[in-house]
Formats: structure tokens, sequence, C-alpha cells
């Protein structure tokens, strides 16, 4: 019987809940996405906008259809996206010669200058945040992260 009233039964360090892993990778997550939202605030363009052109710049010119998997946006907001950042004069749409159905985007000069900066100060605070892990701690996190959601994604799609 526990001598003191009210703690909790204590359990083995190697057991963590997986409800307990969730709440932690949930709070985790927030904490980094506010760092990253506030590196973007200021610069002029919003979230979808950003990624968009992010997208672009390390992927190079892409069909509108296949920048929404990557970028974790809809058809509609990808084109919508699209469509700002071509008012803008940040991106340019061509159609394919053999299928006239299929746009692709890409940067201009002014979209590829304006990402390049905006993406410099935005992997800066990235930096930052990661600064508490050291090289071999942010390999295993990538790792761990990556098989954790492997593992989820299995379950969802059986």
């Amino acid at each position: 019987m526990d001598s003191h009233p009210g703690r909790k039964p204590e359990q083995p360090e190697d057991v963590t809940p997986g409800v307990h892993v969730w709440l932690i990778l949930v709070k985790a997550f927030e904490a980094v996405q506010a760092h990253a939202n506030a590196s973007l605030e200021g610069c002029g363009l919003g979230q979808s906008d950003f990624r968009v052109l992010e997208v672009l710049l390390h992927k190079g010119p892409q069909p509108v259809n296949s920048i929404g998997s990557r970028v974790h946006l809809t058809p509609g907001a990808v084109s919508t996206a699209v469509d700002r950042l071509y008012t803008r004069g940040l991106v340019s749409r061509t159609e394919q010669a053999e299928d006239r159905r299929i746009r692709v985007v890409a940067l201009t000069r002014e979209g590829r200058a304006l990402i390049t900066r905006i993406f410099s100060h935005h992997a800066a605070a990235m930096e930052a945040a990661a600064a508490g892990l050291s090289r071999r701690e942010r390999v295993q996190l990538v790792q761990l992260l990556k098989k954790l959601g492997k593992s989820a994604d299995a379950l969802t799609r059986a």
C-alpha cells in the first residue's frame, strides 16, 4: 500500500502510454508551429502562399495538381494561392504542350528573390528552435518520428 495518499502509483520508467506520447508530440508541435508562424509574420505572405513558394524553390517548377499533396493543401486552396501569387508576379503558369489541361507553376525572378530571402530567415528561426537538440538527437528524433508516422499511417490504412 502506498504510504503517500494522492500520489500516483509508480510505473516503470520504460512504460510510457501511447496517449502520453501523443500529448507530448502535440505540445511540441504547437510550440514549434508558433515559433514558425512568428518567423513568418510581417513577410507579406500567408501560410499557404509561403508553402507554395517554398516547394517551388526547393523542387523547381511543378504542375498545379502536384503542389497540393506536397504542401498539404486542397486543390482549391492551391489554385487560390497560385492565383494570388500569379497576380503579384511571383509565379508564372504555363500549359504543357502535350496536355493543355496541365499547368506548370514556376517562380519568377521576383518570386525567387522574395522566397529566398524569406526562407533564409525562416530556416534560421527553425535552426534556433532545434538548437536544444544535439546533432545526434536530431537524427534520432527524425528517425523516431518517421517510424511513429509510418506505424500510425499503417493503422489508419488498415
